[in-house]
């Protein structure tokens, strides 16, 4: 079943450093994302399973300006997704708090789930806003890889590949933990 079904909604596939990632859009912003799957029909498959009716098309609009600095992000460039318009009708207070507060977290950054709770006047509700992660429709643009569990571990990831993927992008991006008081690096 879909998560969601928006009407002009559009969809492409793009390759990119890490493999075939999918996007889906509409005419004010981005409403979908799909990480790699093991290949390129896979990856349209999980999509088009998460978005339901759309049509997919060459890259336009809000796309085409986000796929360049995705690619560029694939490949472990310092780029800033944090501008690329979104279109997250259906997304609940919590939630759009929460993804607001996670795109501020920039490239080769981390937080936790505590602290990015907190920042996004939510403290406390760290579970909560692990689930809002695991719920992303946008990873990348809204930086869910860049949260961690409490203590500087790794914690989970949702998208294919699960914490293989997650650390294989905080690799790409050369990330560095939060450092609580007494801890200076961690292994991912």
């Amino acid at each position: 079943m879909a998560e969601t079904s928006l009407p002009d909604l559009h969809v492409c596939l793009f390759d990119t450093a890490l493999g075939w990632i999918g996007i889906a859009w509409s005419e004010t912003g981005i409403t979908h994302l799909q990480l790699p799957e093991r290949d390129k029909t896979a990856t349209r498959g999980r999509l088009l399973q998460r978005v339901g009716a759309a049509v997919e098309i060459p890259p336009g609009g809000v796309a085409a300006d986000a796929i360049p600095a995705i690619r560029a992000l694939a490949r472990g460039e310092k780029v800033d997704l944090g501008s690329i318009p979104l279109d997250l009708r259906g997304v609940d207070e919590f939630r759009a708090r929460i993804y607001a507060a996670a795109r501020c977290i920039g490239f080769g950054e981390t937080t936790t789930y505590g602290a990015l709770a907190a920042t996004a006047g939510y403290p406390g509700k760290a579970r909560e806003t692990g689930a809002a992660m695991g719920s992303n429709p946008v990873p990348l643009i809204i930086p869910c890889h860049r949260v961690l569990a409490a203590h500087g571990r790794l914690g989970g990831f949702s998208a294919p590949g699960g914490t293989r993927t997650k650390r294989q992008l905080l690799a790409v991006e050369r990330a560095r933990p939060p450092s609580p008081p007494g801890q200076s690096a961690f292994n991912f």
